[in-house]
């Protein structure tokens, strides 16, 4: 995989078909116009230099690259040309080409940051001409790990996209200057002393502090974190387990390895249960049925929180009121579909309604950042039996591929539920109109298949004899 795509920043222009299977698209791109460039800032450590020239090899060029503070003068060759800028006439006639480095003069070995004019005309001109426009924000001196002093990052308003970096091989060393840039700020923000070993949990409050990898980022940029030298089977694995509470102040977490292009992304999985539906084959409700003592609802609703799918959207429509008492304690959010009559289609469009409402409506960002997600599970209300082995299967597999569409196949030859909707496909779920569901748009989207050898996920409730078997089945 790509760092383009574990970033979810398009590695090329949008195309004549914006549907193009292999697009890689971001919630803002869903929600906002599909030619807007992509404006990112990089801060941190842990190889900001290097991630920032990899990702503008990947997308497509121009690709004009700059600094809010500077920039060591070896670096300069990472670029296909550089431009010393002092005034925006050294720029405004110029035809951009491959990787362009534009600063400012040379100064003691460093190259200096551009006068603010000329970044606002930078960025205006890369808006314009839908060319990317990558920051480097502050300096880390090529330490692992760092937290920044009072004045910086220097991240521009304009930024839509920062990347908050932090080398993994730091963890376990002492807290020192051979480790980590500005230990001392470090040290107040995580809770250690100096040359105290640096733990997994430090890091993450460091990352997650106002004035750590929190500061100064634009009120409503897209947030992730790269938690990059994840070279061995036990940091990746560190760094999987770190990825919880970041999520809970990211949009993303990419544990990963530029140097072996190795990457994970981590996102919130939603949850959408289909419970909508008249149950008018099977006489009564399914949705209230029991199994193992509780209604099937609550019983599917229960199985998502567990595995930690996030948010949770139950979807309701006939008999929404019984329905809906069988879960309101839980930690769920109800959308009713007043539609619910004309298919299952207007039930997913009602989920996915929930779960992206735009930007605009949102005043509280941290709001916006809970309800973001990278996929979605659609669950179905009648099979309560289905377990968090499966769902998590889905989500680890999405992790390192993010494959548009992954579903389980049974016996090798069957496709069952549940079935994961990478983010991509959100806008074509959308469109969905009527009695069908989901599987409308695997012709358009690769679906990646995940063998799975338990037929109990083809069984669904339509009719009474159906239940009488899952009762049976689940009493052997």
């Amino acid at each position: 995989m790509l760092l383009a795509q574990a970033l979810r920043l398009h590695p090329f222009r949008p195309s004549a078909n914006p549907s193009s299977v292999n697009r890689k698209t971001s919630v803002t791109d869903f929600l906002d116009a599909p030619t807007k460039a992509k404006t990112v800032a990089f801060v941190g450590a842990g190889g900001k230099t290097t991630a920032i020239f990899q990702l503008a090899r990947e997308l497509i060029q121009p690709v004009l690259v700059t600094t809010t503070t500077h920039l060591g003068e070896w670096q300069i060759p990472l670029a296909d040309h550089h431009i010393v800028a002092g005034q925006i006439s050294d720029i405004a006639e110029r035809e951009f080409q491959g990787v362009t480095l534009i600063t400012g003069p040379i100064q003691e070995g460093k190259v200096t940051s551009i006068d603010g004019s000329i970044l606002s005309w930078l960025h205006a001109y890369s808006q314009k001409l839908n060319i990317p426009l990558l920051i480097e924000a502050d300096g880390s001196h090529q330490k692992a790990l760092k937290a920044p002093n009072e004045h910086e990052p220097v991240i521009p308003e304009f930024v839509e996209t920062v990347i908050v970096m932090a080398g993994l091989s730091g963890l376990g060393k002492p807290l020192s200057t051979e480790y980590t840039h500005r230990p001392e700020f470090f040290a107040s923000l995580s809770g250690l002393q100096l040359n105290d070993p640096i733990t997994a949990d430090a890091l993450t409050r460091v990352l997650t502090h106002p004035n750590g990898g929190l500061k100064n980022i634009p009120p409503r940029a897209h947030r992730i974190v790269f938690l990059n030298q994840a070279d061995t089977p036990d940091l990746q694995s560190m760094g999987g387990r770190m990825s919880a509470p970041l999520l809970e102040h990211f949009d993303s977490v990419i544990v990963g390895s530029l140097k072996n292009s190795i990457y994970q992304t981590f996102e919130p999985t939603a949850g959408i249960i289909l419970a909508a539906g008249a149950s008018t084959r099977f006489g009564q409700p399914k949705q209230l049925l029991d199994w193992r003592g509780e209604p099937f609802i609550r019983a599917v609703a229960r199985t998502a929180l567990e595995v930690g799918l996030s948010p949770v959207i139950v979807v309701t429509g006939a008999n929404a009121e019984g329905v809906e008492a069988a879960v309101r304690d839980l930690p769920v959010i109800i959308a009713r579909n007043e539609d619910w009559q004309s298919g299952q289609a207007s039930s997913i469009r009602t989920g996915l309604q929930a779960l992206l409402p735009p930007y605009s409506t949102m005043e509280n960002r941290e709001e916006t950042i809970k309800r973001q997600a990278g996929s979605a599970i659609f669950l179905l209300a009648d099979q309560p039996h289905i377990t968090t082995t499966v769902i998590r299967a889905l989500i680890e597999h999405h992790t390192t591929e993010l494959d548009p569409i992954v579903a389980p196949l049974v016996m090798m030859e069957q496709r069952a539920n549940p079935v994961l909707f990478d983010r991509v496909t959100f806008p074509d779920l959308m469109k969905l109109e009527g009695d069908i569901g989901g599987r409308a748009i695997f012709s358009k989207y690769p679906v990646e298949y995940l063998p799975w050898h338990d037929d109990r996920l083809l069984l669904d409730v339509d009719k009474p004899e159906d239940y009488q078997r899952l009762i049976e089945d689940d009493m052997l």
